[in-house]
This record gives structure tokens, C-alpha cells and sequence, in this order.
């Protein structure tokens, strides 16, 4: 597809509208942030379930770094925001299937969702030195995604002996339960200073403050910046 393909896939009417919304929802989630002490916590704008004019919109701001949960999301974006705009910095933060790793291994900067050696394994096969977060099941709910408390240390072990850059860790909260998501941040905070990590990435939309304070690096923040999912 060459460039000028691109810049025909997405609508400049919508980019605009888009970013008039962004201008005030991100100075708001900003202030939330800087209130209880997260002026330095890097901010992670999610544009999934958003149409690509909402990412060009983001991007045309100067937010470099967006986050995707799907692979088939990601991989359609990509190219047309870099066509429109610049290149994104992307995060892959949804539950990673090995066999989609190959679908998006040259647009992904940081993979935050890798809990399963089989995963880190096909990253280091086609991104080799990727950049990679361990996700930790903050909850231990067997439905959700991540590596277990008990294991977080083997499989980190194992990830840098793959000559991947593990960065940090990555978790999500306890739905709807404040106390166990605080329970959950901090025991996750204290598994990267055990581990001798950089990034701490926890915190969403409704429990940023909650993360920042038990020392979060990184909040992930979606329909408090982009609206509701189209």
C-alpha cells in the first residue's frame, strides 16, 4: 500500500472532530493524575474499539505512545496512522496468542501482556530483543489473563534468557473491589523492585489514582480519553 493509499483510508473531518474531544478529556485525565501525586507516571492512551482517526488524532497531538488490545485492530491501524500522521510507539496490552505475535511483531514497541514462556518465545522469534512486560493475574481469577504471583520470577528468568528487554510488569485490577486491586498493585509493585524492573504498568480508567498511589509507572487510560467504544 503506498502512501497516498494511506492518507486515503481515513476521514480529516473526523480527525478534527476527534481531536477537539481529546484536547479536553486529556487535560482532564492530566489533572486527575497530577491530584494525587501521578504528574510523573507516563500516561497510555488505549485507542481500541475507536475508529483510526481517534490514534491519528492522538498522535497529531504529540501522544507517541497508544495502546491496542487486538492484533487485527493494531496491525489495520498501524499503517494508516503512520500515512496520516507519524509512527506510534505501539503497546500490545490484550491477551497475545502466539500465532498472532507474526501479524504484528514490526509495528509493536512494547509488548505488556507476554505471561506465557510459548509467547515470549515467538516474540524473541520474530522481534528479537523486543521490548516486554510480564503480565501478573493481579486477581488470580482463573478467567483472566496473566502469569501467577508464584511464578512471575521463572518466567521472568526465562524471558531474559530469551535476550528479551524486560521492562516491567503489567497487571489489572480486581473489578469492582478496591481493596483487592489495592492488595493487587502492591504486591505487584513490590514483585518489580524484587525483580530489579523499571516500568510498573497498572491503573485504568477507573483506578488510576489507586495505582499511582501504590506507585505505579505507567496508567493505561481509554474511554476517559477516546469516549465510549464505538
Amino acid at each position: 500500500m503506498s502512501e497516498n493509499d494511506h492518507e486515503a483510508s481515513h476521514d480529516e473531518a473526523e480527525v478534527a472532530r476527534r481531536h477537539d474531544g481529546l484536547v479536553a478529556r486529556l487535560q482532564a485525565v492530566r489533572d486527575r493524575m497530577a491530584a494525587c501525586g501521578g504528574s510523573g507516571v507516563a500516561l497510555l492512551p488505549v485507542s481500541k474499539g475507536h475508529r483510526v482517526e481517534a490514534a491519528i488524532a492522538a498522535r497529531r497531538m504529540g501522544l507517541d505512545q497508544l495502546g491496542e488490545n487486538y492484533a487485527q485492530e493494531l496491525a489495520a491501524k498501524a499503517p494508516v496512522v503512520v500515512g496520516a500522521a507519524a509512527r506510534v510507539g505501539w503497546h500490545f496490552i490484550g491477551q497475545l496468542q502466539s500465532n498472532k505475535v507474526r501479524m504484528i511483531a514490526d509495528d509493536v514497541h512494547t509488548w505488556q501482556s507476554v505471561d506465557r514462556l510459548k509467547v515470549g518465545k515467538e516474540i524473541a522469534k520474530r522481534a528479537p530483543g523486543a521490548r516486554i512486560f510480564a503480565q501478573v493475574n493481579l486477581s488470580e481469577e482463573s478467567q483472566k489473563a496473566g502469569c501467577s504471583f508464584e511464578d512471575i520470577d521463572d518466567l521472568v528468568r526465562a524471558l531474559r534468557e530469551l535476550d528479551l528487554d524486560v521492562a516491567g510488569l503489567m497487571g489489572v485490577g480486581a473489578a469492582a473491589d478496591q481493596d483487592a486491586t489495592a492488595a493487587g498493585f502492591a504486591r505487584l509493585r513490590a514483585a518489580v523492585d524484587r525483580l530489579d524492573l523499571i516500568e510498573c504498568s497498572m491503573g485504568m480508567t477507573a483506578d488510576l489514582e489507586l495505582a499511582i498511589r501504590e506507585g505505579s509507572t505507567m496508567v493505561r487510560v481509554g474511554s476517559d480519553l477516546f469516549g465510549p467504544r464505538e
